[in-house]
């Protein structure tokens, strides 16, 4: 009995490691979205709006960008499932937008761009998970 509840927290303590493994993995990931992106506590719009509290948001609500009336008339809501579509190839996901970005297509890297995105609030700050 004791193996197993010594098994479970390895387990547990390993899962929560892989989090912050994803999250830091996507750090990186991020770095080719900052030539237009910005994320934390200090982000402002730039050629791409500031991505703060992403997921959970409605596409074209982010105040002072000029979105593209593609974008803006969506629908769209940035859950998991929905960035994970549109990050693999926007201009099939919304066309018309204005993102000229290729496409992010390893599942891996989209997983852990993900994690990183989600470690911040509507306000830029770091929220645990």
């Amino acid at each position: 009995m004791r193996s197993i509840a010594m098994s479970v927290a390895l387990l547990l303590v390993g899962l929560s490691h892989a989090q912050a493994q994803d999250a830091a993995a996507g750090e990186k990931v991020f770095a080719q979205c900052r030539a237009c992106h910005q994320i934390g506590e200090s982000a402002k719009n730039a050629v791409g709006p500031m991505l703060n509290g992403l997921i959970g948001r409605h596409s074209g609500s982010v105040e002072g960008y000029n979105y593209s009336p593609a974008n803006k008339n969506s629908g769209l809501t940035w859950d998991e499932a929905t960035f994970r579509d549109y990050i693999k190839d926007p201009r099939a996901k919304v066309p018309g937008t204005k993102m000229i970005y290729a496409g992010l297509k390893d599942e891996q890297r989209v997983n852990d761009l993900i994690a990183y995105l989600k470690q911040f609030d509507a306000s830029g700050k770091k929220v645990t998970q």
